[in-house]
């Protein structure tokens, strides 16, 4: 029997990723009263962008990540990470300067429909 070797499906050209980082990551304080939590290091990198280096791998350019807690430092890390990866975009959605405080998931996902494809993926920052 002859195996036909398959190509891993990409993504449609048009699909985003949703990366949740509003969250104020109240388990883990006292780390996260200074710091994001998904900007928290494990084995060198933060959190959130190993999900996101995935799925750059797997042909994803088009990010919209929202915050609230301690939000300029991911719109900082996040305006670095993208400088680093050709053809990526990164657009915010600061609940944290717009409302003050964390929508909570769903709430956070309906705030950001507006910059999301008609297709896209959602992924926690924090994990």
């Amino acid at each position: 029997m002859t195996r036909l070797a398959t190509a891993r499906p990409s993504p449609p050209p048009l699909a985003t990723a949703m990366v949740l980082a509003a969250g104020r990551g109240m388990r883990m304080r006292p780390l996260t009263d200074t710091t994001p939590k998904p900007l928290l290091t494990v084995q060198g990198k933060p959190l959130m962008q190993w999900p996101m280096e995935a799925l750059v791998a797997g042909g994803f350019q088009r990010f919209v990540v929202n915050t609230a807690w301690l939000g300029e430092q991911i719109d900082d890390h996040c305006a670095a990470w993208s400088r680093d990866q050709p053809g990526c975009e990164v657009v915010m959605s600061r609940e944290g300067t717009d409302f003050g405080y964390a929508l909570e998931t769903a709430g956070g996902i309906a705030r950001a429909l507006p910059l999301l494809a008609d297709v896209f993926w959602v992924l926690a920052g924090d994990v």
